[in-house]
């Protein structure tokens, strides 16, 4: 029998669902617990720390010299000099030993001429004088750090040294992870090659390190499968074992494998099924024997937009702590970005500093897209009651990447090549995490418009020309207008259809992609990759409606390898360092340049000047040969 598909219950606004869930258990606080101070770091203090003893705790002198009586030097300069005897009238100290009786003051020791038993001191000492009074520093029984106190690094040093090596500080919160489906499996099981419907569990990490981002602990349970009764189990247990907050993982959306809403609502009460966020809409939340409980969606964005909206305020509030707030820029969209009313969109964005602007550059892919994560410096939330933004609009940033980055980043657009990954990595090595590229994949057209309304440092490009034969020049003179550029050329790289390793479509040339029974993926429109394959199917005379997939687009020339590699596809244009990535057999079709378009005003900047320089090396060159399919004679050259 088939299952019925279910529906969303309570679909709420991001607000309200926060709204219902926090004040539900505003009054949910971890335990107190007595550790010591040297595992204190980040804790919540629940009383004063009160010094049990003086810091310092005796008089101490604060300078290498001579412990003197201070009333013995007044009259001391230069010109008149006083004689004291040493070891009585003037102990020799070094700095932190106790003044010896008798002395109120230290003479420091370059003031100080010692010749057999009596020393010469040219310069007066006023009573305390470079001496480190008792109790200077911490009084005993004075509050050192107030009750609600986060402890530092440097608390746990005043703590210790003021006697207290315990402090009575609030539990951490401990979460149990459950992720559920009978097709998620850990990477530490799996053997390639990865049978189709495999899914790899891996938010299961991500969502323990937030968790201990925030200050907490987390257990990882085995996958449980797609059982209500196995899930129900494992949510009682954890409530049984006393975990303060339960996280599931998938199972929380309205499919007929959906289990978990029915099973939280036989458990105790769904507060919440579905947010109207996006990613994150799937997301649950419910409470237990009053304890709370969040669905997490099974896509990986959505995953971490779900945690970063309830779960990571629920932590630090069950800790006494209001989360720390999201570090924030202000920029401007580099290009439009549409969204649907009714939906609050968070949409991973890349930044750049351009001359004083602040450049957001939203990033391709869906839930899913766990890569989108790890390149976006930032997130952009699109409210609920507008349709987008437009380019050159501001909008605020929530930052994933520190603010003071931003200053040293090259922000790169247009067309992709897998030497711009080469060139991120070195720049970044050799500038020790100073010096950082991003880079958006939008095709060569995109990266000349890019630079000619100034939001991107360099872009990539491989325009060929089809009258002259020529790459780029015609392009960027005609498309840039009001910026000088210079073309450095970065590789050549050859061209070519990629196909399924033996050719098993036996697939011989342009032609075989009108064949039925061929299907075939295309690069975006004004990409160079589609301007050459229509340049090639003009002169072949063939109709882009006689093809089919000419439709069917990717953005990158390793996407187009992985749809070949992968039979969704059985042929694809691309370049041949990706069909050799991939292990498929490629069939030439051109030799093109592929060039740098940079904005001569930052041609003397330090992050391009060290981008040359790594270009021009003979390290990177070999770097790029090992890549196979390009040819270097000309990198680095400038084209006139």
């Amino acid at each position: 029998m088939k299952r019925k598909r279910q529906t969303y219950r309570n679909l709420k606004p991001l607000h309200e669902a926060q709204e219902i869930f926090f004040p539900r258990f505003e009054n949910f606080r971890m335990a107190t617990e007595n550790i010591p101070v040297r595992q204190a770091l980040s804790r919540l203090l629940v009383e004063p720390a009160k010094a049990i003893r003086s810091v310092p705790a005796y008089n101490a002198a604060a300078v290498d010299g001579m412990a003197v009586r201070a009333s013995d030097t007044f009259s001391a300069f230069p010109e008149t000099p006083v004689f004291l005897s040493t070891g009585s009238e003037a102990i020799q100290v070094d700095t932190g030993d106790p003044l010896p009786n008798g002395t109120d003051a230290v003479v420091m020791i370059e003031k100080i001429e010692v010749s057999g038993d009596r020393c010469e001191i040219r310069e007066s000492v006023y009573p305390w004088q470079n001496v480190r009074k008792t109790g200077e520093d911490i009084v005993k029984g004075e509050i050192l750090l107030p009750a609600h106190h986060r402890i530092r690094s440097y608390d746990q040093g005043a703590l210790l040294a003021a006697g207290i090596l315990s402090v009575r500080v609030l539990r951490k919160p401990r979460v149990l992870i459950i992720p559920s489906g009978d097709e998620i499996i850990p990477p530490e099981e799996i053997t390639d090659p990865i049978k189709p419907g495999v899914i790899l569990e891996v938010n299961g990490q991500v969502l323990a390190s937030m968790v201990a981002e925030c200050g907490a602990e987390s257990v990882l349970m085995d996958v449980v499968p797609d059982d209500p009764e196995k899930i129900r189990h494992a949510i009682r247990s954890g409530l049984e074992d006393g975990y303060d907050l339960i996280l599931t993982i998938a199972g929380s959306s309205a499919g007929t494998e959906d289990f978990t809403p029915n099973v939280l609502e036989e458990l105790g009460e769904l507060l919440v099924h579905g947010v109207t966020v996006m990613p994150g809409k799937p997301t649950l939340l419910a409470a237990v024997n009053d304890r709370p409980i969040v669905g997490i969606p099974g896509y990986p964005v959505s995953a971490v937009v779900s945690f970063r909206e309830f779960v990571r305020p629920l932590l630090f509030q069950m800790q006494g702590m209001k989360a720390p707030e999201q570090e924030t820029v202000e920029a401007v969209l580099g290009r439009k970005l549409p969204s649907k009313p009714g939906l609050e969109e968070h949409v991973r964005v890349i930044l750049g500093k351009i001359g004083d602007r602040i450049v957001a550059v939203p990033l391709s892919g869906g839930a899913g897209m766990m890569t989108s994560l790890v390149r976006a410096d930032g997130i952009l939330r699109i409210p609920p009651e507008i349709s987008g933004y437009s380019e050159n609009d501001k909008a605020t940033v929530e930052l994933l990447t520190p603010k003071r980055q931003l200053r040293n980043r090259l922000l790169v657009i247009g067309s992709h090549d897998l030497t711009i990954d080469l060139l991120a990595s070195a720049v970044k090595e050799r500038s020790a995490g100073k010096i950082t590229i991003s880079s958006s994949n939008i095709g060569s057209m995109g990266g000349l418009v890019a630079i000619e309304k100034e939001i991107a440092h360099l872009a990539g490009s491989h325009l060929l020309d089809t009258e002259t034969g020529d790459y780029n020049r015609s392009y960027v003179r005609r498309m840039i207008t009001r910026t000088p550029v210079t073309l450095l050329t970065l590789v050549h790289r050859w061209q070519g259809f990629m196909i399924a390793k033996g050719n098993p479509k036996n697939i011989r040339g342009i032609e075989d992609l009108t064949r039925s029974d061929i299907g075939f993926i295309n690069r975006q429109a004004g990409s160079g990759t589609r301007i050459l394959l229509d340049f090639e199917m003009q002169k072949a005379g063939i109709d882009p409606k006689a093809i089919p997939g000419y439709r069917s687009e990717e953005y990158t020339h390793m996407s187009i390898a992985m749809a070949v590699a992968s039979g969704r596809a059985d042929v694809g244009l691309g370049i041949l360092a990706s069909a050799k990535a991939l292990d498929l057999d490629f069939i030439p079709v051109a030799r093109e340049r592929y060039d740098l378009v940079i904005p001569e005003e930052f041609l003397h900047d330090e992050r391009m000047e060290l981008l040359l320089e790594i270009i021009r090396s003979q390290l990177f060159i070999n770097q790029v040969l090992e890549l196979g399919g390009y040819e270097v004679e000309e990198t680095g050259t400038i084209k006139e």
